[in-house]
Order: structure tokens, then sequence, then C-alpha cells
């Protein structure tokens, strides 16, 4: 691998990690402490300071990111949950709960937006 092609390659995990941790809305600061290195030195693994990102730090952010390493690099897309659900037999909530259970998992749903 040439040196351009390396460049590029961290240039797309340094993309792909800024892009993951804005959509979750998590600061350097929270990713930094979910991984256990320093927020500068994340700050510089994301704006390519630091070349060459240890493989144990690649996992670690890309599980702090909820992410697999994969993505990361760039060889594939991220895996969304199929199902995120709780199950309930019906009678512990009053209709009107469940009514106030589907509305708010609505608005987690639109605040994405």
């Amino acid at each position: 691998m040439s040196e351009k092609e390396i460049s590029n390659k961290m240039q797309e995990i340094m993309n792909r990690m800024k892009s993951r941790r804005e959509e979750l809305d998590m600061s350097y600061q929270t990713l930094s402490d979910k991984v256990g290195i320093s927020k500068s030195t994340l700050q510089r693994y994301e704006t390519g300071s630091i070349k060459n990102m240890p493989i144990d730090k690649l996992e670690d952010i890309a599980k702090a990111l909820n992410v697999s390493p994969s993505y990361l690099m760039g060889w594939d897309e991220p895996s969304e949950p199929t199902t995120i659900a709780a199950h309930f037999d019906g009678s512990e909530y009053t209709e009107d709960e469940l009514d106030e259970i589907r509305q708010f998992a609505e608005f987690v749903k639109n605040k994405r937006k």
C-alpha cells in the first residue's frame, strides 16, 4: 500500500469516527472516557495528527461508537439493531400507559431529525 493509499485510508477512518461520534451526539470527552484515552489523543486520531492508530484503540473506539472495527475501516456499513423492544403481556400497563410508551418512542425517533 502506497503512502497516498494509507493516507486515504486514515482519512476514511477519521471521517467515519467523527461522523459516528456526531451521530451519537457524543463529545470528545465522553468518547475518550469510554475508550480510556485522553481527549487530546482522541482529537489527534480524529484529525489525523496521529497517523498510525493501534488496532486495539480502533477496536475500543468502534465498541464505544457501537459500530464494528470493519465499519470504521470502510469494509462494511454499521449494523442497525433489528429489534429494540420490550415484551408486554398486556396486563401490566393500562391502555393510557401504553399510549404514553408509544408516544415516547415516537419522540425519541423524532429527536434524530
